[in-house]
């Protein structure tokens, strides 16, 4: 009996590592997968890696050629504008219900997040995690259970895209102005304000992914 659950541990391991090489872009979007190289790479036994891939496939992050082989899902405009467009209304849903929640404790949370969020304004990757984590810690106080699955089932993918969001100082300023307007409305318990504020901050999140994105395939071409 113990056999199969150590197949099953090696294989959500393996998952997990190929999951964080994918979103990462360390496993380039668009790139070959090649089961031989990838066990030499991670020192596992096909059967281990065949399971993690079929995770990544049912996951969407993987996609399979039609000659069998597979490759690592190509970034996509038609991605970014779908993934950010629920993304958008799922923000807005969890911060007006946390207009309604917050109290003291959250307040004072979230508004350490955001003074996080100003300290790393100049640093692409830590501002990028700490709005982040101001868009988590909105969440917990929301405690709405099924926006809270469905952000977590788009959230890996969105990875991919989020570091284009940010490229510049300007996007990154803008953000930052963004997310102490949306802590504001938070504070002052206005539910559709919050709303309408976390809504087109994941907007503008959107356009910048998408510009950097149709740049990098107007250049690949």
């Amino acid at each position: 009996m113990s056999q199969p659950a150590r197949r099953a541990s090696g294989a959500h391991l393996v998952y997990a590592e190929l999951r964080r090489r994918i979103l990462d872009l360390e496993l380039r979007p668009g790139q070959r997968l090649y089961e031989p190289e990838l066990s030499a790479a991670l020192n596992v036994s096909r059967t281990p890696l065949r399971e993690a891939l079929r995770l990544l496939l049912a996951e969407d992050l993987i996609d399979q050629l039609p000659t069998g082989g597979m490759v690592v899902r190509p970034l996509s405009a038609t991605d970014i504008e779908e993934l950010y467009g629920v993304r958008a209304a799922l923000e807005g849903l969890v911060t007006a219900e946390a207009a309604r929640r917050l109290d003291d404790a959250g307040a004072d949370a979230l508004r350490g997040l955001v003074a996080r969020n100003e300290r790393l304004v100049d640093l692409a990757d830590d501002a990028m995690r700490a709005g982040h984590e101001f868009h988590l810690g909105i969440a917990e106080i929301a405690g709405h259970a099924w926006a809270s699955r469905l952000h977590r089932q788009i959230d890996g993918h969105m990875m991919r895209y989020r570091a284009f969001t940010n490229r510049s100082p300007e996007r990154r300023t803008a953000a930052l102005a963004e997310h102490q307007a949306i802590l504001a409305a938070l504070l002052a318990r206005d539910a559709e304000h919050a709303r309408a504020l976390a809504e087109t901050h994941v907007l503008h999140a959107r356009d910048a992914a998408l510009e950097a994105i149709r740049d990098r395939l107007e250049t690949a071409g």
